[in-house]
């Protein structure tokens, strides 16, 4: 069986992280199944990839603090490279036929580029299911609620999507309720739960160890996620530092993230320099050994950051993201009602705030941090949905060779036509 996923990856590196580790587990229990993404992620390359997925590589877009998109790194207009990413995804389709597509985020993707893709698979191959894919918080209701209406996404979801898939939980979010879905596209809506994050390739005390802490300091993590607007966490933490108190003895590792420009990584390796208690590296792929090991992170508050404090249980000081979407901070919120963490917003972030929020996460007793039951069990009920959808079809989908023997000249036809 073939699944086709398409990850637009306009900002940042949730988006990817989420799909692989999705991919990952799917890959992982269902046997028969190969995966092709199709991605604008400039970072694919740089994680290690299961047997049985392989990667079409888009043109990168760039989605700046204005929401607005660009072309990342061609030298050409922002249409243009729309144009040149629909005619890859609408290829792959043709070409690689899957059994089903699983489409993250936006019904008709980055600027329409899915919609020629979509009436594709509508018409040349109606027997596979189109699965929608959305994090648990997208934006603000009243923006969120006038983008679907304006894009048409509501009728999309009605007209050609089997299923959508919410990797969150209602009763932090109800997508349903605040997106104000009609109830024709709110039947369709399962929630899966947050994605439990495994364990890092390392324990806890290797990790210690390789760090030469002593037993009397404290080993804070500090990671932007892909840091392309990390600066600022960063350089206030540094800052707070020099008005920690004597009694405190912290050890600080600081991963910039590999999208933060290299002049503002300079910058702060620079500022870190003057205190000897702090480490500052660009990035790794296994941050979740280095999660587990620290006692405290300082981070920003994108879903995988939440699932992954989620999945360790770690005092957490979270300053996330309000522009140009305020999704982090509506998570934040909701999560520092139930005690999960402390959060600040960007507006009030200053050095004393975040070390005095960060001390007082560290003087909690870790029996008094709020650990309340949150869902997640996202990665193996998608995992679930996946196997019913490929049971369901194995019956009535044509064989691969019917596929194949199909008129080739007629496809390329139909393709010039959509």
């Amino acid at each position: 069986m073939r699944l086709m996923i398409y990850s637009h990856d306009g900002f940042g590196l949730g988006n990817i992280l989420r799909m692989l580790a999705i991919c990952t587990h799917l890959l992982d229990s269902i046997g028969e199944l190969s995966i092709l993404v199709v991605s604008g992620s400039p970072m694919l390359h740089s994680f290690r990839l299961p047997k049985r997925l392989d990667y079409i590589k888009l043109p990168c877009l760039n989605r700046g603090i204005s929401g607005k998109f660009s072309a990342k790194y061609l030298g050409i207009a922002v249409d243009e490279t729309v144009k040149l990413r629909s005619e890859l995804i609408l290829s792959a389709i043709a070409n690689f036929k899957p059994d089903i597509f699983l489409v993250d985020k936006k019904p008709y993707g980055i600027r329409d580029e899915l919609k020629a893709t979509i009436e594709y698979l509508k018409a040349k191959l109606p027997e596979t299911p189109i699965i929608l894919l959305l994090r648990d918080i997208l934006d603000h209701p009243d923006i969120t609620v006038k983008e679907w209406r304006k894009h048409g996404y509501y009728e999309a979801i009605d007209k050609f999507y089997e299923r959508v898939l919410v990797l969150g939980t209602p009763e932090i979010f109800n997508i349903c309720h605040e997106y104000q879905m009609p109830p024709k596209v709110a039947n369709k809506v399962q929630f899966c739960g947050y994605i439990r994050k495994e364990l890092g390739r390392k324990k806890p005390n290797l990790v210690l160890n390789e760090l030469q802490l002593s037993p009397e300091e404290k080993l804070i993590l500090v990671s932007p996620g892909g840091g392309e607007d990390g600066y600022r966490l960063i350089d206030t933490y540094l800052s707070s530092l020099a008005l920690l108190p004597a009694t405190y003895q912290l050890r600080s590792l600081i991963i910039c993230g590999p999208e933060m420009p290299l002049i503002e990584q300079a910058a702060l390796q620079h500022k870190a320099a003057l205190y000897p208690s702090v480490q500052i590296g660009e990035f790794t792929d296994d941050l979740m050994s280095y999660i587990a090991a620290a006692d405290a992170l300082v981070t920003m508050g994108g879903y995988n950051t939440t699932c992954e404090i989620l999945s360790v249980g770690k005092p957490a000081v979270v300053v996330p993201r309000h522009k140009p979407s305020q999704e982090q901070w509506i998570r934040a919120e909701q999560l520092a009602k139930r005690g999960v963490l402390k959060a600040i917003h960007p507006d009030n972030l200053t050095p004393e705030s975040l070390l005095r929020s960060l001390l007082e996460q560290l003087d909690t007793p870790q029996s008094q941090i709020s650990h309340p039951a949150i869902d997640l069990n996202g990665l193996p009920n998608i995992s679930q949905y996946i196997k019913t959808l490929i049971t369901n079809k194995k019956g009535v989908v044509p064989s691969r060779q019917s596929h194949q023997s199909s008129n080739k000249l007629r496809d390329l036809a139909i393709l010039k036509q959509v």
